[in-house]
């Protein structure tokens, strides 16, 4: 009897910080989706006088952490809906994850990177920006190339699936599931107008991915725990079987 009720009060130790973390990655998604919104109508033109200036020095140490936060606030969201998102959530949360993964390399060569080749490997860089912005690249860059194509695909369907099953989740703001999914569907229009208007593509995935967020940390904590109650309970009848 003892062994059942040390049982049960571990797994209501661990509900209790689970629900927290969830919440917690809410605050990060919105944070998240808040920089990412604000960040592309000012962000420094992809080129190599860009990269010594003060702007530039400034924004790509907040993307890095942008990233970080998308993908600890991505994470809180799936594990919010986790049962009803079914195999649909699954895999949108693995692309996503996959997408900002790679994304943040990116963010780190140009952060940590690219300042440092400025005078020595001007043409590098040139190509390094050509992939990102699209135009023919001579410099042999190896697999980067097709790294930021996976980014650019792994984005787009991550948002239209995760956005489709947090629709069909009905536990966050469906308007904002819509918004994301129609959002990151639309992406590939972006490339029809010049890279400077690219960005503001991203300002609708950066709020819908915002709104969840916010959904997420505002919910009450009571709430978010029956979530990961109904997760380890099963772990929790084997263990007072036994």
């Amino acid at each position: 009897m003892n062994t059942n009720k040390q049982t049960t009060s571990k797994e209501s130790k661990m509900t209790i910080t689970s629900s927290k973390l969830i919440r917690w990655s809410g605050l990060a998604a919105l944070v998240a989706g808040i920089i990412y919104t604000v960040i592309q109508p000012i962000h420094p033109p992809d080129v190599l006088a860009s990269v010594t200036t003060s702007a530039w020095a400034i924004i790509t140490p907040v993307k890095m952490a942008m990233a970080m936060l998308f993908l600890f606030g991505i994470t809180g969201i799936y594990a919010r809906q986790v049962r009803e998102t079914g195999w649909l959530g699954l895999v949108g949360f693995l692309l996503l994850i996959v997408s900002w993964m790679l994304n943040l390399s990116y963010i780190f060569a140009e952060t940590f990177i690219i300042p440092l080749l400025t005078t020595t490997s001007p043409t590098l860089i040139d190509g390094f920006f050509g992939i990102v912005n699209g135009h023919p690249v001579d410099t042999n860059l190896g697999a980067l190339p097709g790294i930021f194509g996976l980014v650019g695909i792994t984005y787009m369907l991550g948002g239209l699936l995760f956005g489709i099953a947090t629709f069909r989740a009905g536990i966050l703001p469906r308007w904002a599931a819509v918004l994301l999914a129609v959002a990151s569907a639309l992406t590939p229009l972006s490339a029809l107008v010049p890279h400077e208007f690219q960005r503001l593509a991203g300002m609708p995935v950066g709020i819908a991915l915002a709104w969840l967020g916010y959904a997420l940390w505002s919910q009450r904590q009571a709430t978010i725990a029956e979530t990961s109650t109904d997760m380890g309970s099963a772990q929790l009848h084997q263990s007072i079987a036994k």
